[in-house]
């Protein structure tokens, strides 16, 4: 298993454990290149990723981003959303990502607390106890770009 691999796990351990019964609201398709938009709009960014159908063939991934375009189902958990927002942020437009490392776990956390209005020092302290860093002063990877 790879360090991302691992990294992934651990962090979505977190997620199932600590986010996910902290946001129960699912948004459709139809509206989530809207609250893309919103999000990318209030972070100060510009160029929002596209939303797209995610395939068929995709049967283990629930969406998944790059900073171009974000794949995903028919509806999405919002802080499955945020998630990926935080990987649109954390990736180029040439391809390079920083994974689920301290960059990106920094910028979710920052998207949980500012767009879902979840607890900073609760979220930051159960990911220490989850051995999962976090980069408060993380900013998207792009941003000397746009």
């Amino acid at each position: 298993m790879s360090r991302d691999d691992a990294a992934a796990r651990r962090l979505y351990a977190w997620e199932d454990r600590v986010v996910a019964p902290r946001d129960a609201s699912v948004v459709p398709f139809a509206q989530l290149q809207a609250l893309v938009d919103h999000v990318w709009s209030a972070e100060g960014l510009r160029f929002p990723p596209r939303v797209r159908p995610l395939t068929r063939q995709a049967r283990r991934t629930v969406a998944r981003a790059t900073r171009l375009a974000i794949e995903a189902p028919p509806e999405l958990p919002s802080w499955v959303l945020l998630h990926e927002l935080a990987h649109a942020m954390t990736s180029t437009a040439e391809g390079e990502s920083a994974g689920h490392g301290p960059a990106f776990v920094g910028l979710y956390l920052h998207l949980l607390v500012h767009h879902a209005r979840m607890p900073e020092a609760e979220l930051a302290a159960s990911l220490q106890a989850a051995g999962i860093a976090f980069d408060l002063a993380a900013r998207p990877v792009f941003l000397g770009a746009e």
